[in-house]
């Protein structure tokens, strides 16, 4: 009985496990159905979460192997740590300015959305970001970031679009507008702390 259960446990777990990677690979293909799924189930946040913190990994393991042998190992697991709990941070802010945007400044006849709501459509835009681990490689490096916040940025959009349930321009406003006024908040924070633009220069 004891071993049935722990199969039971297992197969639920491995269940979950392939939801998640099925749900990035919807939110990569830019799925609108996907958006409005994890807008409406509460408990997709976790799952959110994690697809930050997958992407954030993925964006560090890419972006330190360029410099790895310069830096050394130790520097590089620092900024791999580092670079995660940053991106959660970012994830937060970023989710609540557009949010206090959208739902003001650019807010439709329909616009009616939670902070939640936000924080797990724009988690999912996240999932084309894994790419990221592939920007050490040489020549081709640069043209894969360039192409992955492109693509990104559009997810991005659909999924502020799907949250707040206005027009595409009214998400691309929300999107612009937000991004001006997190580079002013995230310019105050790093002239305090000292730690620079971190949501723009590493994310």
């Amino acid at each position: 009985m004891g071993k049935l259960v722990d199969r039971m446990i297992r197969a639920a777990k491995l269940d979950g496990n392939l939801y998640e990677v099925d749900s990035m690979i919807r939110a990569a293909k830019l799925d609108v159905n996907l958006y409005e799924e994890v807008e409406a189930d509460k408990t997709a946040t976790r799952q959110a979460l994690l697809v930050v913190l997958i992407y954030s990994i993925c964006a560090g393991i890419g972006a330190g192997l360029v410099n790895v042998w310069d830096e050394g190992v130790g520097h590089y697991f620092l900024s791999l740590f580092l670079g995660s709990l940053f991106a959660l941070v970012f994830w937060l802010i970023w989710s609540l300015i557009t949010y206090l945007i959208g739902t003001t400044f650019f807010k439709g006849p329909k616009t009616k959305a939670t902070y939640g709501e936000l924080l797990r459509t724009i988690g999912f835009a996240a999932s084309p970001g894994v790419l990221m681990i592939f920007v050490f490689i040489p020549f081709v490096g640069g043209v894969i970031s360039f192409l992955v916040w492109i693509w990104m940025l559009v997810a991005m959009v659909i999924a502020v679009r799907q949250a707040l349930d206005f027009t595409t321009g009214r998400a691309i406003g929300t999107v612009v507008v937000g991004g001006v006024v997190y580079l002013v908040v995230a310019l105050i924070i790093g002239m305090v702390l000292g730690l620079g633009i971190y949501g723009i220069s590493e994310l």
